[in-house]
């Protein structure tokens, strides 16, 4: 008998198991939907911000390669389209954790109001930017001056601008007449 037994020592490998995915607790700034993380999260602080109650919302890539998952969000905002149709979207977290997930397809614009927010009877105009606009209405002085002018081209008495011309020309040919 003796002293030294042979011991085999065999290692299987398994390739197919996944690496280890950690999670950091404690970091990033939490926000509804999305977890953000800045370079220097120590002396990070939000800037202050009024956030815009509405956005304009522009599908600028097409869907054609994208995932199901997002082809439904685009869909569910009604952008599955022609590629710069444009939607208006509250401003609330709900749209806001679906936008993060397709932002990648989309332009975001928040649409701000230069002149005031908008009334029932207002005519508006919204740019590319994101202002709206609210179109003047004509005042009645301005409607004073319209129908003048329409009347002035309407007058029969009121001479043309060729006759002007011809008649001016017939004297400048004439000469000096004393009468």
């Amino acid at each position: 008998m003796s002293l030294l037994k042979v011991v085999t020592y065999t290692k299987t490998v398994v390739r197919n198991i996944s690496k280890r995915q950690f999670e950091w607790y404690g970091e990033g700034i939490h926000y509804p939907g999305f977890k953000y993380y800045p370079r220097d999260p120590t002396t990070f602080k939000d800037p202050p911000y009024n956030p815009t109650k509405l956005f304009r919302v522009e599908r600028i890539k097409p869907l054609k390669g994208a995932p199901y998952w997002e082809k439904h969000i685009i869909k569910e905002f009604q952008l599955d389209g022609k590629t710069n149709s444009y939607v208006i979207l509250k401003n609330i977290p709900e749209n806001n954790q679906r936008l993060w997930k397709v932002k990648h397809l989309l332009k975001i614009v928040p649409i701000t109001f230069p002149d005031g927010f908008p009334k029932n009877d207002d005519v508006t105009c919204l740019k590319e930017n994101g202002e709206l606009r609210i179109v003047k209405k004509v005042s009645s002085e301005q409607e004073t001056k319209l129908r003048i002018s329409e009347e002035f081209k309407k007058d029969l008495k009121r001479i043309d601008g060729d006759t002007l011309r011809r008649q001016s020309r017939i004297k400048w040919l004439s000469g000096w007449n004393q009468p």
